[in-house]
């Protein structure tokens, strides 16, 4: 009994067979928004008989249906999403059945793209002065996406108590939601218009973008409207006021302005009923200011000589290399645009003065370093 028992085992598994063995290639894939990818479906069986009926099928790992720019090949083994939308992501199985069993693979596929943004309430947004703001700026995207919130005509960025709320709106303006991943920047706006109670400040700036060059006066003015007359206060983001200012009716005077003083500059209209805040930025150009280095050198024949010129100031700045008291420089001298000069082997006739001279629309600087060649030593 016990032997008739172990022969219809045997016999069974032999029968039954095992399950095919599934395998994708690639196991995963990262497309952005509009590309197209394939996955190649295996199928390895793993007992002698190669007479079964084997079916292949792909299949949303959801077990929805597979939408409509997702291919299958003729024989069932080669998976194509072409011109991946976001609604493509996520997982693929690839189902391989016979009289055995069945065996799964799946695979995984993302799509990037770029953030889409929405705001709520869309606007124009209508408020009294004074009351509680809340916008909520939601975005979808791959990667996550970041948001960050600024006034229009500002550089300032806004801080909010959630990552998706602006609140306490003191001034009338549109009001800018960016999200950005990766694969680019989308932005949302939003008006937002601010009663205010009769006799409240109304600033405004002139001019409201300022380039100036350095050493030069700049004035500055504020004009506010309201009742009582507001008082004008003038700042700087993020830094003090240059210490050569002067404020007179409103008007900010900057003396010999320098590079430093570029940034933005906050005008501030306060009375009883209110404030208001008007914002101009201000570029300060400079002219080139250069060195060499080394700024001596001495060598022997054979050796090679290389010199750097740095130039500091706005940009584009162009050098240009000379030997003082020459029409040209050395046969075999060369010149990069990153300010270099270079000669493989120097002869002692290369020695003299060498000038760089920096340019850029607003002037000129130089500098000049001295090369010294020793002659060589009569050994004989």
């Amino acid at each position: 009994m016990h032997l008739q028992c172990v022969l219809m085992v045997l016999f069974f598994c032999a029968v039954a067979g095992q399950a095919p063995v599934v395998s994708v290639e690639p196991r995963a894939a990262t497309v952005r928004k509009g590309e197209s990818v394939s996955f190649r479906c295996s199928v390895k069986l793993t007992d002698s008989s190669n007479s079964r009926p084997l079916e292949v099928q792909w299949k949303k790992a959801n077990n929805q249906a597979l939408p409509d720019n997702v291919k299958v090949g003729p024989d069932g083994s080669v998976l194509t999403i072409a011109n991946a939308v976001p609604g493509n992501h996520g997982q693929y199985r690839c189902v391989a059945s016979s009289s055995a069993g069945r065996g799964t693979a799946n695979v995984m596929l993302t799509v990037k793209y770029a953030p889409k943004v929405r705001l709520t309430p869309s606007g124009p947004l209508r408020v009294r002065i004074g009351d509680p703001v809340s916008v909520e700026c939601r975005a979808q995207g791959r990667p996550q996406p970041t948001l960050t919130w600024k006034r229009q005509g500002s550089t300032l960025q806004l801080v909010t108590t959630e990552a998706n709320d602006v609140n306490t709106i003191t001034d009338s303006g549109v009001y800018i939601c960016l999200s950005e991943n990766t694969e680019g920047m989308t932005e949302a706006k939003i008006e937002i218009i601010v009663e205010r109670e009769l006799g409240a400040p109304v600033a405004s700036v002139s001019p409201t973008e300022i380039t100036a060059v350095e050493g030069h006066i700049v004035t500055i003015e504020c004009q506010a409207s309201g009742s009582p007359p507001p008082v004008i206060t003038w700042s700087k983001l993020r830094a003090p006021l240059p210490w050569k200012h002067t404020v007179v009716g409103g008007v900010l005077t900057l003396s010999s302005v320098g590079r430093q003083d570029s940034g933005q500059y906050i005008c501030n209209a306060t009375n009883i009923h209110g404030y208001s805040e008007a914002y101009t930025d201000m570029e300060v150009e400079t002219p080139p200011y250069t060195t060499i280095l080394p700024d001596q050198v001495r060598l022997q024949p054979g050796d090679a000589l290389q010199l750097q010129c740095l130039a500091h100031g706005t940009h584009p700045i162009d050098l240009t290399w000379s030997r003082v008291g020459r029409p040209s420089l050395p046969p075999g001298t060369e010149t990069t645009k990153g300010g270099k000069l270079l000669i493989t082997k120097v002869k002692q006739s290369d020695s003299g003065t060498y000038k760089c001279v920096a340019t850029n629309h607003i002037g000129s600087s130089e500098a000049t370093t001295r090369v010294v060649i020793r002659r060589e030593l009569d050994l004989s």
